[in-house]
C-alpha cells in the first residue's frame, strides 16, 4: 500500500482488499462519491489495533468485504486472527464505532465471519514489516 489511500478501483484490484460497492453500475452514487466514501472508511478502518499484533486490522487483512448501499449503511465482513481471539466480542464494535465516525455513513453492520480463515498470507506488506517478517 502507498501512502496515500486507495481510490475504490485500487481497492478492487488487490490481492486481499476488499471492494466498497462492486456493482457501481447499479448504485446511485457517483464515483467521486464512492472513493472518497472508500478512502475515508479505510482510513477509520486503519485506526483499530489488534492488540497483540502492532498493525491495524486493515492491513492485517481481517476486513473482509465492505458494502455500502444507497443510503450509505455499510456492511462489513470482518474475522479474527483466530476464533478464539481475548478481543472477538469487542472488535466488532470498536470497527463499527470507527466506521459510524465517517461523515455521510447512515449506520454500519459488522458480521464476523470465519470461513475461509484467516491466514498470515493476508498480512499486507506494512503489516509483515511491522512484525519483522518481511525480508
Amino acid at each position: 500500500m502507498t501512502d496515500t489511500e486507495p481510490t475504490a478501483a485500487e481497492m478492487e484490484t488487490g490481492p486481499n482488499a476488499p471492494a466498497i460497492g462492486e456493482n457501481t453500475s447499479q448504485s446511485a452514487m457517483s464515483k467521486e462519491e464512492l472513493d472518497r466514501y472508500t478512502t475515508d472508511i479505510v482510513a477509520a478502518l486503519k485506526t483499530v489495533y489488534d492488540p497483540e499484533i502492532p498493525s491495524d486490522i486493515y492491513e492485517i487483512g481481517l476486513i473482509y468485504r465492505i458494502d455500502m448501499d444507497d443510503n450509505k449503511m455499510v456492511d462489513i465482513d470482518m474475522t479474527l486472527t483466530a476464533p478464539g481471539c481475548p478481543v472477538a466480542g469487542e472488535m466488532p464494535i470498536w470497527v463499527e464505532n470507527a466506521v459510524a465516525s465517517v461523515e455521510g455513513v447512515s449506520g454500519v453492520t459488522v458480521n464476523m465471519v470465519f470461513d475461509p480463515p484467516w491466514t498470515p498470507e493476508r498480512l499486507s506488506e506494512e503489516a509483515q514489516i511491522a512484525l519483522g517478517w518481511y525480508v
